[in-house]
């Protein structure tokens, strides 16, 4: 009746180690009232006009712009392997009476500057003439750690979000606006991790010999050379693993038991001479 004990040693152990991987969770930083308040007032307030002048922002971060209708507004925030990105935006329209309708349309893109298709979300919207605001959300895929060189998958490094109006009257053009954009990111877990990574994330001056080559080929725009809070991951850990590890441990344990049920009780006692 050993088998009990084993069984038990081996729920204990399979506890432990999920237990591991929850402290290891909650170990992480996360952010204090204060932090978020000090992103909050360090907030960016205006848009860059092209890619290569976006105003960085970072996840969870609200900034905002004021520009005229027609302006092509955009920011650029570090996304990487593992998560999901979701952008919004909320354009707040003039009080003055417009001649009608106008289209805006938000786009990402990625470090190569290829636009990503979005999963789900309203990335174009059409605001009627009396509309006092235009709200428009973006959710991507997953970024993943290395694609194939032929493939259009979402790579880690850094994503450019465009905010314009795609459809407006001429009369419009000009009439000033006040712009709000944010971006989430969640972890999707090991169900989407895969093996091998980049040499380096997509991110402006990646090519560069050495950090201070990169800030030195582009002054003014170090902010846009930043990296996810805790860096970028190197693609090959995953929670797959510890899966894995509990997984092949309680089959260990299985096979253990099964084999101490169906040995039998061992070799027969030897009956005395004459029985």
């Amino acid at each position: 009746m050993r088998v009990i004990p084993t069984l038990l040693t081996a729920a204990l152990a399979g506890a432990g180690l999920l237990g591991l991987a929850g402290t290891a969770a909650a170990d992480s930083p996360s952010p204090s009232a204060s932090s978020s308040a000090d992103a909050e007032a360090a907030a960016p307030t205006e848009a860059g006009t092209s890619f290569r002048t976006a105003t960085a922002i970072r996840p969870e971060q609200r900034a905002t712009a004021s520009a005229s209708t027609g302006d092509y507004l955009y920011w650029v925030l570090p996304v990487d392997a593992g998560q999901r990105a979701t952008v919004k935006a909320k354009v707040t329209l003039p009080q003055a009476a417009r001649h009608g309708a106008a289209t805006w349309r938000l786009d990402v893109y990625d470090g190569l500057r290829r636009r990503q298709a979005c999963t789900y979300g309203a990335q174009s919207r059409t605001a009627e003439r009396d509309a006092g605001s235009v709200e428009l959300s973006c959710t991507l895929r997953t970024v993943r750690a290395w694609a194939e060189p032929w493939a259009n998958d979402p790579l880690p490094g850094s994503y450019y979000l465009r905010l314009t109006v795609s459809d407006v009257r001429k009369d419009d053009l000009g009439l000033p606006v006040r712009a709000e954009v944010d971006a989430t990111t969640a972890d999707t877990g090991g169900a989407h991790a895969v093996d091998g990574s980049l040499a380096a994330p997509l991110v402006p001056g990646a090519g560069a010999a050495t950090p201070e080559a990169a800030e030195s080929a582009a002054p003014g725009t170090s902010a846009a050379l930043g990296e996810p809070d805790g860096g970028w991951s190197s693609g090959w850990w995953s929670d797959r693993w510890i899966w894995t590890a509990v997984g092949g441990l309680l089959a260990a344990l299985g096979g253990i038991a099964g084999y101490r049920f169906t040995r039998g009780a061992g070799r027969p006692a030897h009956l005395p001479p004459g029985a």
